[in-house]
């Protein structure tokens, strides 16, 4: 079974014949070879590229060794290119290549070639790797599946593939597995034998136990504030163990390299400026963090809101954390000023979405306590409250989008209706 990935052949597609290297990056066994070696090399085909005009090579295949060898794989290309027509280079494992960096340069000297990469090293997986072609590369990050892209290939209906999604969430082979057995074992052999695994590898971190627990602790606490103190602290308190805010900063920047996790930033709404700290940690997969919690925290709330971040973030939002400052009037003429949040503030362009993810709205009071830091927002941007369940999707009395999850997440421009 396929599983439709059109956000991805559109970008791939939209970044031909740019003149850069597209470099494509993501979490490991997120389908980053399957989308470039099969959807988008089926769709030139498609489009009538004559297959020779496609050059492909997997350099982690053993029949492949030879072409390591950067002279002898550059010498290969050009004997390839027999016309002015476009040739179109697609490569895997390209850190295997020997000089990599300098090859791929070399390529861009030559006025009808189109190269596109993958790898699976310590540069390829981290978000940095465009740096290494000195503004030569594009990047295009591939996510695990979003809910609609889920739904695409689940049997069932909304409700009960939402239940299924946020219990094991969207890395495809998961998705694909069978029965749940196999879908969690997948989930812990991928947490516990590749990616902390090669965290620990390519940094030669010699305390596994403590970038672990870690990893576990950022996992409880998805969508809380917190910052690498907070969590020294929480070491200390919970685990007798004292480990450096300095070394906890620097764990998790090893997380959001390897596209484990995603860091949102305070933003002053009213004063239009960011807040360095505290920060909220989003899991790239939802299945992930519960597998690193052994599936004891299957929470809808937060497992809701860091979907909801997830399907912003795969829609190419940067989204933010919004504090708002309110001054609320005391007896005897005093006041005193509150911080409110707003959940996510997301932008694209001109484009601005303030955002609140709420599972339910039980009360009128609950419903308030939404709106409150919504409400004190004063300009013209467009203010939405996300409900999971049946809520009905309407605008209120205050212009305020009440909209429900499913709807948000199976239709395109749900933020827009």
């Amino acid at each position: 079974m396929e599983i439709n990935r059109d956000t991805y052949l559109k970008a791939l597609l939209d970044s031909r014949h740019n003149n850069l290297i597209k470099v494509i990056t993501g979490l490991r066994r997120v389908g980053k070879s399957y989308t470039l070696f099969t959807i988008f090399k089926r769709k030139l085909i498609a489009d009538g590229v004559d297959e020779n005009h496609i050059i492909e090579m997997a350099f982690d295949d053993y029949a492949n060794r030879e072409y390591r060898n950067p002279d002898k794989f550059f010498s290969y290309v050009k004997s390839r290119i027999t016309d002015k027509g476009m040739y179109y280079i697609l490569l895997d494992e390209v850190q295997m290549l020997d000089e990599f960096v300098d090859v791929l340069n070399g390529f861009l000297h030559i006025g009808n070639v189109d190269v596109y990469i993958t790898g699976s090293n310590a540069k390829f997986l981290s978000k940095d790797i465009v740096t290494e072609f000195r503004g030569r590369g594009t990047q295009i990050r591939i996510n695990p599946l979003t809910f609609r892209e889920f739904m695409s290939v689940y049997a069932g209906d909304a409700f009960h593939g939402w239940t299924e999604y946020i219990q094991y969430g969207g890395l495809p082979m998961v998705v694909l597995a069978e029965t749940p057995e196999r879908k969690a074992a997948i989930l812990k052999e991928l947490v516990d034998e590749l990616y902390i695994s090669d965290i620990l590898n390519r940094n030669r971190i010699k305390n596994d136990a403590e970038l672990s627990d870690l990893f576990r602790i950022i996992a409880s606490n998805i969508g809380a504030l917190t910052n690498p103190m907070k969590l020294s602290n929480t070491f200390k308190s919970e685990k007798h163990v004292d480990i450096k805010s300095e070394t906890i900063n620097r764990y998790i920047e090893y997380f959001k390299d390897s596209f484990l996790i995603e860091e949102s930033t305070r933003f002053d709404i009213k004063g239009k400026k960011y807040i360095n700290t505290p920060h909220k940690y989003y899991f790239n997969d939802v299945g992930l963090r519960n597998s690193v919690l052994n599936f004891r925290q299957v929470e809808p709330t937060h497992l809701m809101e860091n979907i909801i971040y997830n399907e912003l973030r795969a829609r190419g939002f940067s989204v933010d954390v919004g504090d708002v400052v309110v001054n609320s009037k005391l007896s005897e003429g005093k006041s005193q000023r509150k911080h409110l949040e707003v959940d996510f503030v997301c932008n694209s362009g001109f484009r601005r979405y303030y955002i609140q993810s709420a599972l339910e709205l039980p009360t009128e009071e609950k419903r308030q306590q939404e709106l409150n830091s919504l409400l004190s927002i004063k300009d013209g941007f467009r203010k939405i409250i996300i409900v999971g369940g049946i809520a009905p999707t309407y605008q209120d009395e205050n212009g305020v989008l009440m909209l429900n999850v499913f709807d948000f997440l199976l239709k395109e421009n749900s933020l827009e209706a």
